[in-house]
This record gives C-alpha cells, sequence and structure tokens, in this order.
C-alpha cells in the first residue's frame, strides 16, 4: 500500500516468507502487553523461532518493524478514506461514515498505533514514513473537495490541497487522543470532527436531504 515499503523492509517481501511473519507476528504478540521500548529484539526473535540477525536482515530496528506492521492499518484507513467518494448519502452522512469507520479502525489495531507512535518520537525514518503516508491521503480528498465545488455544492475557497492537508492532519490528531484516553467520548469526538470538515469544506452545515 505504502510508497515507502522498501524503507520500512531491508528486502523486498517475498510471497510465503514465513520468517518476515513470523517476526511481525511476535512483535504484535508482544506489543499487546508492553510498551514498544521494553520489547527487546532477542524478545522477538525467540518468539518467531529465528535468530536476531534473521530480525536485522529484515528490518533496520523495532521503529521500523512497527512501521511495517502498521500497514494492515494504512490499508483499512484507505477504505475509510474513499467513503468520501460514495455517490449516496448527504455530505455529512458520509463525513460521519468516514469518521466512524477511521476511529474504528484504531480498535482494532490500538496497541500497534500507540507502538507507531512512540517509534514516530524517536526515530526520524518513521517520521517520515508516517508524514509519507498521511500525504497520500490528500490528492483524493482534495479531489473530493474539486468536484463539490464544481457540482456547486460547496463555494470556492482555499486551496484544495492545504485544505484536506489540515483536516487529515486533525485526523491524526483524534486518532492520537483516542489511543492516549481523553474526556470526550467516541460520539463527541465524530460530532465535533464532522462539523469541522463540513464547515470547512461547505462553509456550513448543509442540510440534510429530506429523501
Amino acid at each position: 500500500m505504502s510508497p515507502m515499503t522498501s524503507t520500512r523492509d531491508r528486502r523486498p517481501p517475498q510471497k510465503g516468507d514465513q520468517r518476515r511473519a513470523a517476526l511481525l507476528e511476535s512483535l504484535d504478540h508482544h506489543l499487546q502487553g508492553s510498551s514498544l521500548d521494553s520489547i527487546n529484539i532477542a524478545d522477538i526473535s525467540r518468539r518467531a523461532g529465528v535468530s536476531r540477525s534473521a530480525f536485522y536482515f529484515y528490518f533496520e530496528n523495532k521503529a521500523i518493524a512497527v512501521a511495517a506492521l502498521m500497514e494492515e492499518m494504512y490499508d483499512d484507513a484507505f477504505v475509510a478514506a474513499g467513503l468520501l467518494a460514495a455517490t449516496e448519502g448527504t455530505p455529512a452522512k458520509r463525513i460521519e461514515t468516514m469518521l466512524r469507520e477511521l476511529f474504528g479502525t484504531l480498535d482494532r489495531h490500538q496497541h500497534v498505533f500507540a507502538a507507531m507512535l512512540e517509534a514516530r518520537a524517536t526515530s526520524e525514518a518513521v517520521r517520515t514514513m508516517w508524514d509519507a503516508d498521511r500525504q497520500s491521503f490528500v490528492q483524493p480528498v482534495a479531489d473530493m473537495i474539486q468536484e463539490e465545488r464544481v457540482a456547486g455544492r460547496a463555494p470556492d475557497g482555499p486551496d484544495t490541497v492545504v485544505l484536506a492537508t489540515v483536516l487529515l492532519e486533525l485526523n491524526d490528531r483524534m486518532l492520537e487522543r483516542i489511543a492516549l484516553g481523553g474526556p470526550l467520548t467516541r460520539d463527541q469526538q465524530v460530532e465535533a470532527v464532522a462539523a469541522i470538515w463540513l464547515r470547512t469544506i461547505y462553509g456550513s452545515l448543509p442540510e440534510e436531504d429530506p429523501s
């Protein structure tokens, strides 16, 4: 999925490569009960049934391995983003559905996402990957905004790429808050973020389609 895959993995993934899969499964297992910092490569390798040198054959370090493990969540996030381009439903409904699906991906991958935040804080390479992955979402969202403007459903305004970038950064921040915990409920978060998306793109909260 990500254009940065070759940076995450020291060698191109081979179909049926059981050692690489075993290492990622082991890392995932350990992350369910421990922070990334507290896990050592020897433990990951031991559970995977391979040597430490085998780990380094595939991954430069733990942070890069976590980035590889994150790819399933990125794939789920792309599915969520695709809901914005749906032809059915009001803008409010499409945006709310996208946000609920996006935040729902975190429920399935929360321990990996928390580890990714930890890795991002210490690894420049992972920060670069993070930014590149978010950037890959920007153009589809910008295209959606432009299509809404051309169709007369949204007013002209700031550059669509700039708007898309800021809105996606907001989504990132909310994912971090959900992962780390906070005072707001999921419904409150969805309602607030959806209102920001709607007002940013449409200038107001569009009226609901009576049908």
